[in-house]
């Protein structure tokens, strides 16, 4: 999907993507032809309605477009029901994230969806149907949320976290997945004068750890997610580990509402039903 966004030719149908998460709030618009639109993020927040409305003001102002110019939506994520004010049209976040990496690279793919409160490992063969898909519904270790608090123990920002990741000359490996247990080591780390880089690309590779021994991975990997698109180096680190190269979308972001409007563009129907059955990790 090209990030570049052309001016909307008045008149001209979009096509709606919602994703609804836990943290942040993504709205992507599509033409007919495939192509990005306009896009928006924020964070979820406490009202997930009131958010999806102010990223679709967002989006549709970046595309040039008004609401009368969407002809069909679909949402998907942990809020997707809380959107009929634009949309009763929904679609599970593996179908979007399937579809939306698929559009991407078409063919067999293992996509790596690293989220605020869940990680998901999507296998899906060289026609685009979904194979499997695992989710590590019991720990936050290895997430968004994770990489967050141990933000916040080191006194660092997330934005500053990737580059202390690529500074490290070393690295300090933790020994626990939990996290709180893993932010009791940080601060043992700290106080042992370990440096800040060093300590940050252990948390990485933790995070990719925990990521790796969820699922065997196919030979084509792509990687998506919020994570993803702020912490590159994540994306570096993993192909380090599995030894070959690891994909991106354009939009890591974005996948899923990109999906969600595939969806739409389709004819937008409900396919929980024909979901793979779910596995946790």
């Amino acid at each position: 999907m090209n990030a570049r966004i052309d001016p909307h030719p008045p008149g001209a149908a979009l096509y709606l993507g919602l994703d609804l998460g836990s943290s942040r709030t993504k709205v992507a618009l599509i033409d007919g032809a495939h192509r990005l639109r306009g896009h928006a993020v924020r964070k979820s927040g406490v009202d997930f309605a009131q958010t999806a409305r102010a990223c679709l003001d967002d989006a549709l102002q970046m595309a040039g477009a008004t609401r009368d110019d969407v002809a069909a939506a679909v949402a998907t994520g942990y809020g997707r029901n809380n959107v009929a004010f634009v949309t009763e049209a929904t679609r599970t976040e593996i179908g979007c994230l399937a579809r939306g990496a698929y559009q991407a690279f078409p063919r067999a793919i293992t996509v790596i969806d690293i989220g605020g409160q869940d990680n998901k490992v999507v296998k899906v063969d060289a026609a685009g149907r979904r194979q499997s898909f695992k989710m590590n519904r019991k720990c936050a270790a290895g997430t968004g949320a994770f990489l967050e608090e141990m933000a916040h123990r080191l006194d660092i920002s997330l934005p500053q976290m990737d580059d202390h990741a690529r500074q490290a000359r070393d690295m300090v490996k933790l020994g626990s997945y939990c996290t709180v247990f893993s932010a009791t080591e940080v601060l043992e780390s700290i106080r042992a004068g370990r440096p800040v880089p060093d300590i940050v690309k252990g948390i990485y590779y933790s995070m990719v750890k925990r990521v790796l021994e969820m699922d065997a991975l196919g030979e084509q990997v792509v990687m998506t997610g919020g994570v993803v698109a702020h912490n590159p180096y994540l994306v570096q680190m993993t192909a380090e580990l599995i030894g070959r190269p690891v994909l991106t979308c354009e939009q890591p972001q974005f996948v899923g509402a990109i999906g969600a409007a595939l969806h739409a563009l389709d004819g937008g129907a409900t396919d929980a039903a024909a979901e793979p059955r779910e596995e946790s990790a």
